[in-house]
């Protein structure tokens, strides 16, 4: 493979104009601003308002795909929808555990949504770092695709023994180094004052509940942007494509948090569907890999990426209610 093929292979490309990459972040401020406003009042989320927003923040995706369809052409609207498909999925598992943070921090119903706002704000900073870094080391050659692939065939691994043992979804608030460090170092009040992160109390700055819980769930996004950038540069290796699908994914998590509450704990199959998901992809990086060093080696095209993905939680979706069905009677019994 020539120096020219490999340039060529792994500097990504992007479709996107700097017109395009404005409109794009300015109307992810516009959103983020919206949802500030709209937690600016302590009140506890009612299914109504949750589902409505949950609708339209699943909505807004198709429209983008549908202006990319038409500007650019079906591939890329169909990576940008895999990517989507494949960043939500892995944005539901994100809920599992911010459901355990904000039970562990007790935290009260009427603050839910600015945690949550606070954490999806974090989320979306650190997946931009992690894209520009994953667009950069592309830059340097295709053995980025090996790495990427080795990391969520790992990743996969990991999810899937944690699956098998039942140990998924479990927080341990005092073994979380970044709340053990602000514990050591600032007092923390014994409640909750308001979206109040700061205090004074005796002259001394201290720290709120709701400051710790927020840091922990930035803790955790930090885990989640590891796992997730490799993952849907696995769809499309176009920096604008993979910040667009984080973004578009995470907005609407606030919202998707409180209509899906009840029902997180009853898709106890996800873990394996998020085992398989990501084994695939890291598959799938494997073999772009192997492509460009080795022509003859086969390419999964993205269609049927996105086909394997949709199959694979609809059946996790399928198997997890079942499994739930069968043992409702026994438990009445």
């Amino acid at each position: 493979m020539s120096p020219g093929m490999l340039s060529a292979a792994s500097a990504p490309s992007s479709v996107a104009s700097v017109t395009l990459w404005s409109v794009t972040v300015a109307g992810l401020l516009l959103l983020l601003v919206v949802d500030i406003v709209l937690t600016r009042r302590p009140h506890e989320v009612g299914l109504r308002e949750a589902v409505t927003w949950s609708v339209f923040y699943l909505v807004l995706p198709v429209v983008f795909a549908g202006y990319l369809w038409g500007a650019f052409g079906t591939t890329v609207a169909v990576e940008f929808f895999t990517g989507y498909v494949v960043e939500k999925s892995l944005s539901v598992d994100n809920l599992f555990v911010f459901m355990l943070l904000l039970a562990a921090f007790a935290v009260p119903a009427e603050l839910t949504q600015r945690v949550l706002l606070y954490g999806i704000v974090g989320a979306l900073v650190l997946r931009a770092i992690f894209i520009a870094l994953g667009a950069a080391a592309l830059q340097s050659g295709t053995w980025v695709f090996l790495l990427f692939g080795a990391v969520l065939l790992a990743t996969a691994g990991k999810v899937l023994k944690e699956a098998r043992k039942g140990e998924s979804h479990t927080v341990d608030i005092d073994s979380m180094r970044s709340v053990r460090l602000l514990r050591r170092f600032v007092p923390v009040t014994g409640d909750y004052r308001g979206f109040r992160l700061f205090v004074r109390e005796g002259g001394r700055l201290a720290i709120t509940p709701l400051a710790l819980a927020t840091v922990a769930v930035f803790a955790t996004d930090i885990v989640f942007a590891v796992d997730s950038v490799p993952a849907v540069y696995g769809v499309t290796e176009d920096p604008f494509l993979v910040f667009a699908t984080n973004a578009f994914a995470l907005l609407g998590l606030r919202a998707l948090y409180f209509v899906l509450r009840s029902a997180l704990a009853r898709l106890r199959h996800l873990n394996y569907g998020l085992a398989i998901i990501l084994a695939f992809i890291g598959i799938k990086l494997l073999l772009h890999w192997a492509h460009g060093i080795w022509a003859w080696v086969p390419e999964i095209p993205t269609p049927a990426s996105l086909g394997v993905i949709v199959t694979v939680l609809l059946s996790v979706t399928i198997t997890s209610l079942r499994a739930e069905r069968a043992e409702r009677p026994a438990a009445e019994g």
